[in-house]
């Protein structure tokens, strides 16, 4: 039987490494703990491993810590001929990363002030199972949606006596 730990990493393609690398640092406070250079591969390896085309290449990989959560895992390729639009979140397979601050409001007057695309908002939710929670979504510079969430004390859902969420706040 396999003991589960839980997220380690989230992994992310990013058009240019050093952009996100930057913005994740200066909007987020993020550091960067690993930097892998080019991968050296041959084309089966490439395929068979990491399911991409064969011709494609990791040009490099930065790890990034985010903070109390989980790592952020930052890829750039080579060999893709055109970038295709990343999905919407409404769409299958669209997705966002969320972080938790410890004041999303101030956190977005900051950013935005930083220029940063940050959506309407932040929005407090007054009831239901999210009770407690404030939240607000940006734009990476790439176009890549991410949130900002930050809670006043335990949410609807908690003291409901449902199962405790993990939180980086509470780790």
């Amino acid at each position: 039987m396999m003991k589960f730990y839980g997220m380690e990493h989230v992994g992310l393609t990013v058009p240019d490494l050093d952009e996100a690398v930057r913005f994740f640092e200066k909007a987020l406070g993020a550091v960067t703990a690993i930097e892998t250079g080019p991968v050296v591969a041959d084309n089966a390896y490439m395929a068979r491993r990491l399911g991409v085309p064969e011709h494609c290449r990791i040009e490099n990989i930065k790890v990034l810590r985010c903070g109390n959560g989980a790592n952020l895992e930052l890829f750039e390729y080579s060999g893709e001929p055109q970038q295709s639009a990343l999905k919407r979140n409404s769409e299958v397979g669209g997705f966002h990363l969320a972080f938790q601050v410890d004041d999303a409001v101030v956190a977005a007057d900051n950013l935005r002030e930083m220029g940063v695309d940050v959506l309407e908002g932040p929005s407090y939710v007054e009831s239901g199972p999210m009770k407690g929670l404030t939240w607000v979504y940006l734009r990476s510079p790439w176009g890549q949606f991410l949130e900002l969430v930050s809670r006043s004390g335990p949410l609807g859902y908690e003291e409901a006596g449902g199962p405790t969420l993990w939180a980086p706040q509470s780790a």
